[in-house]
């Protein structure tokens, strides 16, 4: 597909899908949300982990404040474009590693933050700037980030839409890495390769079980992790894992 506002290229199993507007930082305007969407839900079938990442200097600055209608008729666009493009990231049937380049504000950071991992170059930041505007985080902000950073950071990013830095954001748990500029593509990259040669079907499984642990008690965990253990114990991966194990080699995943 001919997309205008997103780069989308597979190579080796990695699928990069880059925010393609670096005029306005990347913004998120309908047309984006669209074609992220439709990239993400049409994925060749060799795909085995997805990169998303910004061109420039930004990662994504959030809501385009131009974009007619969809800057003004929120609910509307978030139920309509952002809910199918977040589902499309959640529902993704690759794991996905958000690589943080700059700036990510507002619907932006949220957008990184549903991906499986989050890896931040050294001058990124993250900042919930909708009070500046009078809003509130959405785009999923106020279900992940207590989650992932604990409720007392949730609330002071949120009431003071401070920008945090991307080694802070590190040490809170809110991403996994953080990683020097000069370094960062390579390291993504590396992690990337790590991932599409992996277990395909185990990281899914992983991510199954734990998203389920919020809502889960021990017993419903454990009985959860059984039934995914037992599919996985089926699975082609396990036998070859096994195998390269006791032959002292490297497995060569094939992702089921």
């Amino acid at each position: 597909m001919n997309y205008q506002t997103i780069q989308f290229d597979t190579r080796d199993g990695v699928a990069t899908l880059i925010l393609n507007r670096p005029e306005v930082m990347n913004a998120l305007n309908t047309e984006m949300r669209s074609e992220i969407t439709h990239a993400l839900t049409t994925l060749p079938a060799e795909t085995r982990c997805v990169v998303i990442t910004g061109s420039g200097r930004a990662f994504c600055s959030g809501q385009d404040l131009n974009d007619g209608a969809a800057a003004t008729d929120l609910e509307a666009t978030l139920r309509d474009e952002y809910e199918p493009m977040l589902h499309a990231v959640l529902d993704c049937p690759a794991p996905v590693i958000a690589a943080v380049n700059g700036v990510a504000a507002g619907a932006g950071a949220n957008l990184a933050l549903v991906a499986d991992v989050v890896i931040a170059a050294e001058n990124a930041s993250f900042v919930q700037a909708f009070t500046r505007i009078g809003l509130i985080p959405d785009a999923g902000g106020t279900w992940m980030i207590p989650r992932l950073a604990g409720h007392a950071r949730a609330m002071g990013m949120m009431l003071f839409a401070d920008s945090i830095p991307a080694r802070q954001a590190c040490e809170w748990g809110l991403i996994y890495e953080c990683c020097r500029d000069d370094e960062f593509a390579q390291f993504v990259a590396t992690r990337a390769r790590q991932l599409a040669s992996g277990p395909t079907s185990a990281f899914l499984s992983i991510r199954e079980a734990v998203r389920a642990s919020f809502g889960n008690d021990m017993s419903a965990q454990l009985k959860l992790e059984a039934r995914l253990q037992g599919r996985a114990g089926r699975s082609h991966d396990f036998r070859e894992g096994v195998a390269a194990f006791l032959q002292k080699r490297a497995p060569e995943f094939r992702g089921n």
